[in-house]
């Protein structure tokens, strides 16, 4: 979608009362609904809203108004500013604006990021609820000069930041933490099929075990016959 003039009505008006542009084209360029540009011409719609000159101001040529009005299907466009402005860069952000009307909750939400976020650093703690370091090192040390009545309250709650911004703040302290070594836990249960497998071994061996005695007795006793037979 192509973009529109600044004041889309205001201009509306100035084409409608300058130029013998269709209907259509004025709305089509100042993105209104034809019926209205026609209100517009009747005088029943923007009544005392003064015309924007577009060329003054660089959104149009004369050029490309007289080749509209020679072509009633042809489309207005906004003209291209030949002065380009530099980028802005954006800075740092610095402490949030924090509404008179909240600030008064600062230390109670305080008390809530210290108590359920310990890892948060004082820096995010700023950029979260815009206080200083100093009030969350009394609010920490419990010498803050209202710290008997600080009950904890939530951020968001208190709509002095978004859950977007707690969340990430709360992974980026996260991902700072080292990691938690843990400690050992002794010994474990073994899974079924290793404690098990040993003892199905253990029987199949006693079994051939068994089956080894029996065949060495078996053998035994027919050497003995074979003694008996040649001493008769």
């Amino acid at each position: 979608m192509s973009q529109g003039p600044l004041m889309p009505k205001a201009t509306a008006v100035w084409l409608v009362e300058n130029t013998s542009l269709a209907f259509e084209q004025i709305a089509d360029f100042c993105k209104l609904h034809p019926l209205e540009v026609k209100g517009i011409a009747d005088g029943e719609v923007a009544a005392g809203i003064k015309g924007l000159d577009p060329i003054t101001t660089g959104q149009l040529t004369r050029d490309e108004i007289e080749r509209a009005q020679r072509a009633p299907n042809y489309k207005l466009k906004v003209a291209v500013s030949k002065v380009k402005l530099p980028e802005v860069k954006r800075t740092t952000k610095g402490p949030r604006y924090t509404p008179l009307s909240r600030r008064q909750d600062r230390p109670n939400a305080i008390l809530w990021l210290i108590r359920n976020h310990p890892e948060l650093k004082d820096a995010q703690i700023i950029r979260l609820v815009g206080t200083t370091k100093s009030t969350i090192q009394q609010i920490r040390e419990r010498t803050h000069w209202n710290s008997s009545q600080l009950s904890p309250l939530d951020p968001v709650t208190l709509g002095l930041c978004s859950q977007i911004d707690l969340d990430f703040e709360v992974q980026r302290a996260a991902k700072d933490r080292p990691a938690v070594v843990q400690p050992d836990a002794g010994a474990k249960l073994l899974p079924t099929e290793v404690s098990t497998a040993p003892a199905a071994e253990a029987e199949a061996d006693a079994e051939d075990e068994d089956l080894n005695a029996d065949a060495v007795f078996a053998k035994l006793k027919g050497m003995s016959r074979i003694d008996e037979d040649d001493e008769d």
